[in-house]
């Protein structure tokens, strides 16, 4: 039964985290079409998405739960494994190029000089982050499926 619990809250989890990447996914091509200020008004949206980063926290620790739980059911550990490195390069991304432009717009709440570059970055970086967790919800979905 706790294995269940596990499989349950890790797939959840990690459906939740889909949700934001997936949402900057689909914006993506309108917002480039945007002038300084519509973007900077736009951006506004964002205020409290930071608490989203407790979702992911959660759902990394819950799959390296699952991953450990499933080490001796193959091929279910290499799906939950899957699912923890996407975790892992949500986070590199996410600290390499989100964050510190985050940080650089005072999180979109001013705009620099070199504005249009740092919006690329931000951008792409969410896009690439989508595609990322896509891929995290269909490991751990895989891992849950092929669990004997």
């Amino acid at each position: 039964m706790a294995l269940r619990m596990v499989q349950f809250f890790a797939v959840v989890l990690t459906a939740l985290a889909l949700v934001p990447t997936g949402a900057h996914l689909f914006e993506l091509p309108n917002k480039f079409n945007l002038s300084r200020d519509a973007y900077l008004t736009v951006q506004g949206m964002y205020a409290g998405w930071a608490f989203f980063g407790i979702i992911d926290l959660a759902a990394l620790v819950t799959n390296v739960f699952l991953a450990v739980r499933l080490r001796r059911q193959h091929p279910a550990f290499s799906f939950a494994v899957i699912a923890v490195l996407c975790f892992v390069v949500f986070f590199a991304i996410f600290f390499t190029w989100t964050f510190p432009v985050n940080q650089a717009t005072s999180n979109w709440t001013t705009l620099p000089d070199d504005w249009s570059q740092l919006r690329q970055e931000w951008e792409y970086s969410h896009a690439v982050n989508a595609v990322v967790m896509l891929i995290a919800l269909c490991s751990v979905t895989l891992a849950v499926i092929t669990t004997h």
